[in-house]
C-alpha cells in the first residue's frame, strides 16, 4: 500500500497516476478524496487529528505528505508541525517510509541565485522559517534512525490545469480573460519553474528507490536560466497574442493586501522576485537520467489543456 496524505491536490492528481508505474494499492486521503485509478482506496480524514493520521497511514510501506494547508502564517505555524509530529509518529509505528514534498523557503535569501541541496538554510521569512522547523522534525528522526524518509523540494509551480501557480493565477488566467499578465516586483530577474507532471514522476520515483532515502532532492527542473517576463512571453506566442506584462510594485502589493488577504501574505515573500532564482535539480537528473521538460513544451501543454 502507497498512501497519499493531501490527495486530489495539484501534485496528488498527478502522483496517483504515476505510482501505478510502480504497485495497483494506492490509498488517497484527505477531506474528500476522489478516486484518480479505478482501484484507488478511498480514505476520508482530517489531518488535523494525529489519530486520524494514524488511521490513514496503517498498513502502508511509503507515505507522501502533499498536503497544502492555506497560504496564511498563523495557520502554517499551528497546522504544520502538528501534522509533521502527526505524521512522523505513525510511519514510526507502522514501519511506513516518508517521502516529504517541500518547498525552498528555507534556503537563505543569498542562495537564490543558484539554489542546490546543500545551499544554506536561513529563512528569510516567518513562513520559511515553519518550513524549517518541519524539515528538522523530519530530518531529526530519519538521522536518529527511527524512520526512513527524504525529502523532495520544488520550485514555483506550473502545468496544466494548476490551481496553486501564482504564474499562472497572474499571469496565464488573465491572458485566458484577453487581459494584461501581472507579475511581482521584476519581471526581468531569472526565475526557475517546475513542471508538475516531472515534479510528479520524480517523487514517485523518489518514493520507490531505496537508496533515494535520508536524502534532500530537487525535483526535475529545466536549466533553461528564463526570465519571469520570458516565461510570460511564451504563453502570449502559445495563445497568439501580445500582452505586455505589469509589474506590481512593493508600495502597491502592501496597498492591494488591504482588499485582498491572501496579497497580504506576499511582501515577506517578495525577496524570490528582486532577485534571480534559479533552481538547480542537476542530482536527480544526473541520478535517474531525467531530462527535465523544456519551459517552450511545458507551456504548449499547458496552454493545450486549457
Amino acid at each position: 500500500m502507497q498512501t497519499i496524505l493531501g490527495a486530489n491536490g495539484t501534485i496528488g492528481t498527478l502522483l496517483a497516476m504515476e505510482l501505478t508505474d510502480y504497485t495497483d494499492s494506492i490509498r488517497l486521503v484527505s477531506r474528500n478524496p476522489k478516486k484518480v485509478n479505478e482501484k484507488d482506496e478511498l480514505f476520508p480524514a482530517d489531518l488535523s487529528d494525529p489519530l486520524q493520521v494514524d488511521k490513514a497511514i496503517e498498513g502502508s510501506s511509503v507515505v507522501y505528505l502533499l498536503v497544502g494547508f492555506e497560504y496564511k502564517i498563523n495557520v502554517w505555524r499551528e497546522k504544520w508541525p502538528r501534522l509533521m509530529r502527526a505524521t512522523l509518529d505513525a510511519c514510526i509505528k507502522h514501519g511506513s517510509k516518508l517521502v516529504f514534498f517541500d518547498n525552498m523557503y528555507l534556503y537563505d535569501k543569498a542562495a537564490m541565485s543558484y539554489m542546490t541541496e546543500d545551499s544554506p538554510v536561513l529563512p528569510p521569512s516567518e513562513k520559511g522559517k515553519v518550513r524549517q522547523q518541519i524539515a528538522d522534525m523530519l530530518l531529526h528522526d530519519t538521522k536518529s534512525g527511527k524512520l526512513e524518509a527524504l525529502i523532495a523540494r520544488s520550485a514555483d509551480f506550473y502545468g496544466p490545469r494548476n490551481e496553486k501557480s501564482v504564474l499562472q493565477e497572474m499571469a496565464y488566467k488573465n491572458l485566458k480573460k484577453g487581459k494584461r499578465p501581472n507579475w511581482m516586483i521584476d519581471a526581468d530577474k531569472i526565475h526557475s519553474f517546475t513542471y508538475t507532471p516531472d515534479a510528479a514522476r520524480a517523487v514517485a520515483i523518489l518514493g520507490n528507490t531505496a537508496t533515494a532515502y535520508k536524502q534532500v532532492w530537487h525535483l526535475p527542473t529545466s536549466s533553461e536560466p528564463i526570465t519571469a517576463r520570458k516565461m510570460i512571453d511564451l504563453f502570449n506566442q502559445e495563445m497568439g497574442m501580445s500582452k505586455k506584462v505589469s509589474v506590481i510594485p512593493m508600495w502597491m502589493l502592501k496597498i492591494l493586501g488591504i482588499f485582498i488577504p491572501i496579497l497580504r501574505e506576499m511582501p515577506e515573500m517578495m525577496y524570490q522576485n528582486d532577485r534571480d532564482y534559479f533552481f538547480d535539480s542537476s542530482k536527480f537528473n544526473r541520478q535517474f537520467s531525467f531530462t527535465p521538460t523544456s519551459y517552450e513544451a511545458g507551456v504548449r501543454e499547458t496552454v493545450k489543456a486549457g
